[in-house]
């Protein structure tokens, strides 16, 4: 049994909090950059340069790339050989705590949805564990703003919906997101278990590099069908036209009952923020 004190992993979400909010991660950089060599539209040409203009800044003077730093989300893959000494929930909001007042980095949770007072230092974090086999412990933090999170959705399908009805509800979902997410997006499915499974799915696919397809042939070809559908939707980068509406489709899924088809779909925007250490 591997022992870690609370106070590392303070440490450890204090710094990738800042990270993830100054720096953008390489696979996103490469997609935008080779999207805009490929984009036809010069308008959404200028909007591209200005969008790696900006986060070109942000590395070299690391300051947040958008001013929207988002809730904090953070995955915690945690070995089964290992044992936490100290309050795991306290331990990560202490680091959400001080990585959002040591980076200057905007406070935008409120402690209660309805009265709406905020609470001054960006926690509680949206924290997510899962216990996977050994002794280390994944952290992933990934700040999300809402003006693409607000733009999500999900929805019970029936299973005679099938694919064609799952394709048309996220194809749906985009078109009636518009410019409002800041594209080009990122947009994370999920499909299959429940209500609340669905959701932390499409969640958890904004995870993964844009440039991996899923492993499952079956899915990978309905994430590149998908991402095509999209971008044939003429969006284009900040809502101006043009073909690069998105950057990636990354697709999750998971069992569910016979009588359902869950689908959920969480929008990213082109500042697809997430840092990820080992302990």
């Amino acid at each position: 049994m591997r022992e870690i004190q609370a106070a590392e992993l303070t440490k450890v979400v204090k710094r990738l909090c800042i990270e993830a909010n100054c720096y953008l991660p390489k696979d996103v950089k490469d997609r935008i950059e080779r999207c805009r060599e490929e984009e036809p539209w010069e308008q959404a040409k200028e909007i591209l340069d200005r969008i790696v203009e900006n986060y070109e800044i942000a590395d070299t003077r690391f300051q947040p790339i958008c001013q929207d730093t988002g809730v904090a989300c953070v995955f915690l893959k945690i070995g089964q050989e290992v044992h936490i000494n100290g309050d795991l929930a306290e331990a990560v909001n202490e680091g959400v705590r001080q990585g959002y007042a040591e980076g200057y980095l905007r406070k935008s949770v409120v402690g209660d949805p309805l009265r709406r007072v905020n609470t001054g230092d960006n926690t509680p974090a949206m924290l997510y564990t899962e216990l996977v086999p050994g002794d280390r412990i994944e952290i992933t933090v990934a700040p999300k703003g809402f003006g693409s999170e607000n733009m999500s959705q999900i929805k019970m399908l029936r299973p005679s919906d099938g694919v064609e009805g799952v394709k048309d509800f996220i194809c749906k979902v985009v078109e009636e997101a518009g410019p409002n997410p800041c594209p080009p997006i990122v947009v994370g499915v999920g499909i299959g278990g429940t209500f609340d499974k669905a959701a932390y799915l499409a969640k958890k696919a904004l995870m993964r590099p844009v440039d991996q397809r899923h492993e499952d042939p079956f899915y990978a070809e309905l994430e590149e069908e998908l991402l095509q559908r999209i971008n044939a939707l003429g969006i284009g980068p900040q809502g101006f036209g043009g073909k690069t509406t998105a950057l990636a489709v990354n697709v999750e899924y998971f069992p569910t009952h016979i009588a359902g088809l869950p689908v959920a779909v969480n929008i990213n925007c082109h500042v697809t923020r997430h840092q990820k250490e080992v302990l």
